[in-house]
């Protein structure tokens, strides 16, 4: 049989979609939040990324800016519509339509943006939101899949929702094979999954080990992990070594019982923070993260899913303006530091080093740091309200106890407060007076494991996501001054 044009170019298109299948379920992601008072360069971030051999990103929105960089990168995306978006997206043929204009199709045809996922909402099941999603998340689903359809990329670009892990559970027996979606939410979440299996899209679900360990006292440590130290759960005679794997397969058998058995399910985010609770740590993070990676290389799944895992973990960078509600570990999620400098040796097995490679180019402000004036009394009442103030506007989640600034002293914990608020105002020096408790030295005040940072250079995003100034002051202004009570204590 002779060579025939026509036959090899279908057999190229099939051998590239395979290849491309494959890099989507074997190559690890990573979740890119912004909300950060100083962030690096996109630019600067998809250079990382690619680098680090990063395959595919997971957004919370669709920041112009960041979009475009992704562009003619190659990197799969999953672009997030935020939960006070869902309201809009619900009520709105029109909204969606407008928005999947806007925020794909426009990045697909111009930018070449590999756009492979809209995520609408994320987590909005929460029991902190009291309900507050339930009626609008699966329409505003049904309102983005028909703007992707009638824009003519539905087969291109699926739609999901990161759902988080409490959506089922295993009672009353605890194992995975009792799995069921929450009795509560048992409706909600089995239409979303009916309408992911119709549409060909993926449950996507966020998994944390490191907060049942924070919730619970009582939580077996090694079952966080994947060193096999832990001892084994046996599910009528499937064997469970860590967490992860059973709570994956609690919602294998919850997917199973309802019918939908065989629907693809993505890990949406997944990891460990470095810091703001005595658990969050650099030992620990770097335990978990490299354990995860190997478990899962050469496409290991788990008992109930050999397969390859899809995940992304959780996060890319650190974020320090986000909401710390649920714990004060929020804003140390990163795997990179806020400048993009990496916490600890992680092996993904993409790069020839064995280890991460941190950002380039880095622009950062002065070396000086604003502390506390020599010579003032740590009892002065005028003292506490600054205090309270820098919190309120810095972070000082690294404070707490057994946290990497943990053991400063009283002085320094103030001197860390005033430090954080001057460097997010860019060392200005109206914002080291606090008045006249602050002074500006040029002598790193670092102690040990605590890091007193210099800020980055500040870089202005052109997109909407600049809403988040006007956010963190007043999520931050709640906590403010109960922080400077346990800080000087």
């Amino acid at each position: 049989m002779g060579f025939n044009p026509k036959v090899y170019s279908k057999v190229l298109l099939v051998v590239v979609y395979l290849v491309g299948l494959f890099d989507r379920v074997s190559g690890i992601g990573a979740n890119w939040g912004l909300q950060s008072t100083h962030r690096l360069p996109p630019e600067t971030v998809v250079r990382m990324l690619r680098e680090n051999g990063i395959q595919k990103v997971k957004l919370f929105d669709a920041d112009y800016d960041v979009l475009k960089a992704l562009g003619k990168t190659g990197i799969e995306v999953m672009v997030g519509i935020p939960n006070d978006l869902l309201q809009t997206m619900a009520t709105s043929t029109k909204a969606a339509n407008n928005w999947v204009s806007q925020n794909i199709s426009t990045h697909l045809s111009k930018n070449a943006v590999n756009i492979r996922y809209v995520a609408v909402g994320n987590e909005p099941f929460l029991a902190t939101y009291n309900d507050t999603f339930l009626s609008t998340t699966l329409p505003a689903m049904k309102n983005v899949q028909a703007a992707l359809v009638k824009a003519g990329i539905s087969s291109q670009v699926k739609v999901t929702c990161p759902l988080n892990a409490d959506v089922y559970d295993s009672s009353p027996s605890g194992m995975p094979s009792a799995g069921d979606f929450r009795a509560d939410i048992h409706e909600y979440v089995l239409q979303i999954a009916k309408f992911l299996s119709d549409s060909g899209s993926p449950f996507t679900v966020n998994i944390y080990p490191f907060i049942s360990l924070y919730i619970d006292a009582n939580f077996p440590v090694e079952y966080a992990f994947f060193d096999g130290n832990a001892s084994p759960v046996n599910d009528g005679g499937t064997t469970y070594y860590n967490m992860f794997d059973a709570n994956h397969d609690t919602l294998v058998w919850a997917l199973r019982k309802n019918g939908f058995g065989n629907m693809p399910i993505i890990i949406g985010e997944i990891g460990w923070p470095t810091d703001g609770d005595r658990n969050a740590n650099l030992l620990y993070a770097q335990r978990f993260n490299q354990g995860f990676m190997a478990h899962i290389s050469g496409g290991k799944g788990t008992p109930m899913r050999p397969s390859p895992i899809d995940a992304y973990l959780f996060s890319l960078i650190d974020e320090d303006a986000k909401s710390i509600a649920p714990g004060s570990f929020e804003r140390h999620w990163g795997v990179f530091t806020f400048d993009g400098q990496p916490k600890y040796t992680l092996n993904l097995g993409t790069t020839n080093s064995g280890a991460l490679v941190p950002a380039r180019n880095v622009q950062y402000l002065e070396k000086k740091w604003c502390v506390l004036k020599n010579g003032v009394k740590l009892d002065d009442s005028n003292l506490a309200p600054s205090v309270s103030y820098a919190c309120a506007r810095g972070d000082c989640t690294s404070l707490g106890y057994q946290t990497s600034c943990g053991n400063l002293g009283t002085d320094g914990n103030v001197s860390y407060a005033f430090n954080s608020y001057y460097q997010i105002q860019n060392q200005k020096d109206e914002a080291c007076k606090f008045d006249g408790f602050g002074v500006v030295t040029r002598s790193d005040p670092s102690s040990g494991s605590c890091k007193f940072p210099i800020m980055i250079r500040p870089y202005y995003y052109s997109g909407a996501n600049q809403r988040f100034s006007h956010l963190r002051v007043s999520l931050s202004s709640v906590i403010g001054v109960t922080l400077f009570f346990w800080i000087v204590i």
